[in-house]
């Protein structure tokens, strides 16, 4: 598994802007919960790390034009955006954020 950092780095409900071997990522802690998503949103590869989260709904909103993203899947709950997001699955294990590599 590759760690991503500490729980404790990560303030919840803020997107986090995370590069892993290349690939741009957003991270978002909610509570002791963490998603991981691809940081492109899938309408306008403009970057979802800029974008407000919703812990509530558990969504994280592109900046641009506003499209909504589930934080859980990936999908999109809004438009402009009509495509999913990929998701990327983590762990939290003794206090760190674990990529799950298969």
């Amino acid at each position: 598994m590759s760690d991503l950092g500490a729980l404790s780095d990560f303030v919840e409900g803020r997107a986090y802007p995370v590069v892993h071997e290349g690939r741009r990522l957003v991270l978002v802690r909610v509570g002791e919960s963490v998603y991981v998503l691809s940081d492109r949103c899938s309408h306008e590869d403009f970057p979802l790390s800029e974008g407000d989260v919703d812990v509530a709904d558990l969504t994280i909103e592109c900046a641009r034009h506003g499209a909504m993203f589930s934080l859980e899947t990936g999908e999109p709950h809004s438009l402009p955006a009509t495509q999913p997001v990929t998701r990327v699955d983590v762990v939290v294990e003794e206090g760190r954020v674990r990529m799950v590599t298969s």
